[in-house]
């Protein structure tokens, strides 16, 4: 197994005076996704939880639904010189019946730690059809209830602490009960290790749930989020253009820049709920223009 971390030595200058010292990084390493041998993605992603990376890829990209879907998830034999095992290959092996991925799916290029979407083969082959609609979802939350949970996301990231270079993305419940955490240098690849859980878990949809991430809310997570049967995704930076287009027609909430008391509520304000439980719903969302 990889490691998550990685001991580098700086030269640190502080106060006009310089010295040398241990520093402790983030680790980055690629991993390719296979599905029954055969090669489907490169990520950039640190090390850990590795199966509920690839399992929750295949969820985002509509391939799993279910954990009864995965014959079995295992290393493949990697090319080191004393012919041990990298632990950068993955392969899925699917359950009788479920088909393959679409060869559409596969990516072009290494997908890099800062954006999933590099190397889809076109736009339209993101825009995976959702498995679980959140339109529906009755799920209220609290606003207090949210404005706590960038707190409790930030108490929970054990390696972050030591480097200070991982995003995160915790899973909590309408009453703010942390549920998974994981963390890596790619923001889509902690989304993907979360539902990768959940399905492993037999926890598919998530319905009720809302996603918290640690950085900004791009496109890709809010449909990772809705391929999951996620009706809430926050953020505590800000959300592009298409992710909000993408939440408004899932109807799917987005909040983003929630830092202390305020946030920023994009789409599907209906489902929030200010002064506490019984209180009256926030007056109902649309895409802010």
């Amino acid at each position: 197994m990889g490691r998550v971390t990685a001991r580098r030595r700086v030269l640190r200058v502080r106060d006009g005076v310089a010295s040398y010292r241990p520093d402790t990084l983030a680790a980055e390493e690629p991993m390719e996704i296979r599905v029954g041998g055969r090669p489907l993605a490169v990520t950039m992603r640190t090390p850990g939880d590795d199966f509920d990376l690839a399992a929750g890829f295949l969820v985002s990209e509509g391939v799993l639904h279910a954990a009864g879907e995965v014959a079995g998830i295992r290393y493949c034999a990697g090319a080191t010189s004393d012919g041990g095992n990298t632990y950068n290959v993955v392969d899925v092996v699917l359950a009788r019946g479920v088909a393959a991925p679409d060869p559409s799916l596969e990516r072009n290029f290494t997908t890099t730690s800062a954006c999933g979407l590099c190397g889809k083969a076109s736009l339209e082959a993101v825009r995976t059809k959702v498995t679980w609609p959140v339109a529906g979802d009755p799920l209220r939350l609290d606003t207090e209830t949210l404005t706590a949970l960038p707190e409790r996301l930030r108490a929970a990231q054990r390696v972050f602490d030591a480097t200070g270079g991982l995003h995160a993305a915790g899973l909590f419940t309408a009453e703010g009960e942390l549920l998974c955490l994981r963390e890596d240098v790619g923001r889509h690849n902690a989304v993907d290790k979360v539902i990768g859980h959940a399905l492993r878990s037999g926890l598919l949809p998530l319905r009720g749930t809302v996603l918290m991430v640690s950085g900004r809310a791009s496109f890709e997570l809010v449909q990772k989020a809705a391929m999951a049967g996620i009706p809430v995704l926050a953020a505590v930076s800000a959300p592009s253009s298409l992710a909000v287009d993408l939440a408004e027609e899932a109807g799917l909430t987005l909040v983003g820049f929630l830092r202390g008391t305020s946030m920023n509520v994009y789409t599907g304000a209906g489902r929030l709920l200010t002064g506490g439980p019984g209180a009256p719903r926030l007056a109902p969302g649309r895409a802010v223009g």
